[in-house]
């Protein structure tokens, strides 16, 4: 079977997922804020490209996570920078890490505790993506199967030691092969987009008067690489990159969603500026 066809099956699997789920998806109670989980400044960006795009350019990144609320149940997506790098002026290889405020801080502002937290969904496993995760351990961890894995496999890893309490099994986590419905009323949709990193997922969030909110987690860095197939050098497969912007790039078409690419501080003010949300 040709690779667009399986594309178009995945694509026409989700919009009936969509579909079917639509009635609960709209009359569920939904609201996303974005969450500011700190900033990379970057000496020198050209290994984002494999086609040397970014040679000889620097960049400052941003760094968002998405709290989602459903009802009574929270989903983090993402979990930032390391509160270690809280006020951080000190670059390391060219790369300055830094956060001005800690998730829990955020939370606090809008009446939530790390222990409310119910779901902790994580793009992939990159540090500047799980750096507070331990502080959301009373939450069931949300994983493909392929990044589960690949953690596994390297037990000295940064990610491992990030993660202890899901790995020890101490904390819950549910794994998964294909797209995840999170609160299982099609609000909230895990996509597989495999090629940044084993396991690479985004979010599709579905909002009764917002519509449709898309996030890339690592599949793009600049909202200008849509439509550009643009793969970095450190991408663990580019075959697979190519296939996930593909999909991503269907989704766009076909939904029309507001598209968050979470590295780029161009698309920080398509949401919400926080402590308000989108509904």
């Amino acid at each position: 079977m040709s690779y667009s066809r399986c594309v178009d099956r995945s694509r026409l699997g989700l919009v009936l997922l969509l579909l079917l789920s639509g009635k609960a998806a709209t009359a569920a109670d939904l609201e996303l804020w974005r969450l500011d989980c700190g900033e990379m400044v970057i000496d020198d960006v050209s290994y984002f490209s494999d086609t040397h795009t970014y040679d000889g350019q620097s960049a400052t990144i941003s760094n968002g996570c998405y709290l989602i609320r459903n009802g009574d149940r929270l989903l983090l997506w993402d979990a930032g920078i390391p509160r270690d790098y809280l006020g951080n002026t000190e670059s390391r290889d060219g790369w300055l890490s830094r956060i001005r405020v800690t998730i829990e801080a955020q939370l606090e502002e809008i009446g939530y505790e790390t222990s409310d937290v119910d779901f902790l969904g994580i793009s992939h496993y990159h540090g500047d993506h799980i750096g507070q995760a331990a502080e959301f351990a009373g939450a069931t961890l949300l994983m493909h199967n392929a990044a589960i894995e690949s953690i596994r496999d390297n037990p000295s890893g940064n990610a491992r030691s990030r993660l202890t309490g899901w790995f020890d099994g101490d904390s819950a986590m549910t794994g998964f092969d294909r797209d995840h419905d999170v609160f299982g009323d099609g609000s909230v949709n895990i996509l597989v987009l495999p090629g940044h990193a084993p396991g690479h997922t985004g979010l599709l969030v579905r909002l009764p008067e917002t519509g449709y909110v898309l996030l890339s987690g690592d599949l793009y860095h600049f909202s200008s690489e849509i439509g550009k197939r643009t793969v970095s050098r450190w991408n663990t497969s580019r075959a697979d990159t190519l296939a996930s912007l593909e999909r991503f790039e269907g989704i766009i078409d076909t939904l029309d969603p507001i598209v968050v690419v979470q590295h780029d501080p161009a698309d920080i003010d398509k949401l919400p500026t926080f402590p308000e949300s989108a509904r």
